[in-house]
């Protein structure tokens, strides 16, 4: 079982020959509304991969809130920890560029009023050797509360450090396993500029000394990881990207969902990077999530 405590949001999304830099207007060439929100990917990811998932999270009382869990119910992910409050859902404004990279601004809106208390009742729900997977788009304190009420309960906690806050490194501390890009890995180590072989030796050593799991996703490199003393890697699929939104989350997900269905690391290590592949070839978050028979057919 998997629960999710996290972020829904609604994707606002607009594509475009190339990324404007600041103060320059570029015209767009096409405009779409996706559901999204990193805990929302992440859910719907695991869900697909096979997971039995709940979600944890908040949606305003808007036009918003319906269409941003229908991919979730859809898929048959639990909702009822979903709470509904006044004010907006929580909302991306995406922007993808030709090359498929993209910028984001995010509002928190409903997901800003997700709290300790609800964490803590998620938490409650779970039994030792269950996981909780969070995210950065929450509330820091929400996500602290539902961190230590996990490691008392025995409950496996996954930690995607993004986005990236200032209390990220903090949080981390508190997390079974953390999964980080080379950015916000960066971040967690204290140190800028790591060559590859820095990284891979400043992971071992902060995996030697925490005994945390360690994942670093390096994008096309495929991924990296600090497990059992000893560095693990995994690569992807050689692929021309469409639109990379949400194949972070979708890699977190399936990693996640892998690992409650009991496979080895390395396997779900593979199965996550070529999931979040697949997930680069369509444009959206949710909407490119692939189903685990799509992966399946890859690995």
């Amino acid at each position: 079982m998997i629960t999710v405590f996290g972020s829904i949001n609604m994707d606002l999304v607009a594509t475009t020959p190339r990324l404007p830099v600041p103060g320059e207007t570029v015209a767009g060439t096409s405009f779409a509304t996706a559901a999204g929100g990193k805990g929302a990917n992440q859910a719907l990811a695991a869900r697909r991969a096979g997971a039995d998932v709940r979600m944890v999270s908040a949606v305003g009382r808007d036009e918003f809130a319906a269409p941003a869990v229908a991919l979730l119910d859809a898929a048959g992910t639990d909702l009822s920890g979903v709470k509904t409050v006044d004010g907006p859902t929580g909302t991306a404004l995406i922007l993808v560029g030709g090359d498929g990279e993209n910028m984001i601004a995010v509002v928190a809106g409903a997901n800003g009023t997700v709290d300790a208390g609800q964490a803590e009742a998620a938490v409650s729900a779970l039994k030792a050797g269950d996981t909780l997977m969070l995210q950065l788009e929450v509330p820091a304190k929400a996500v602290e509360a539902a961190l230590k009420a996990a490691k008392g309960a025995g409950v496996r906690t996954i930690l995607n450090l993004a986005p990236l806050t200032a209390e990220a490194a903090t949080l981390a501390k508190l997390a079974d396993v953390v999964i980080a890009n080379e950015t916000e890995f960066e971040l967690l180590a204290g140190r800028q500029g790591l060559t590859a072989a820095e990284r891979e030796e400043t992971a071992l050593s902060m995996h030697r000394e925490t005994g945390q799991v360690l994942i670093i996703t390096l994008g096309a490199a495929g991924v990296i990881a600090a497990e059992g003393g000893v560095l693990h890697k995994a690569q992807g699929l050689k692929i021309e990207p469409v639109d990379t939104v949400g194949a972070g989350d979708t890699f977190c997900g399936y990693f996640a969902a892998s690992l409650d269905a009991g496979l080895g690391f390395d396997a779900a290590l593979r199965r996550a990077a070529v999931a979040g592949s697949l997930a680069c070839l369509k444009a959206g978050a949710q909407p490119s999530i692939p189903v685990a028979g799509d992966v399946a057919g890859r690995l």
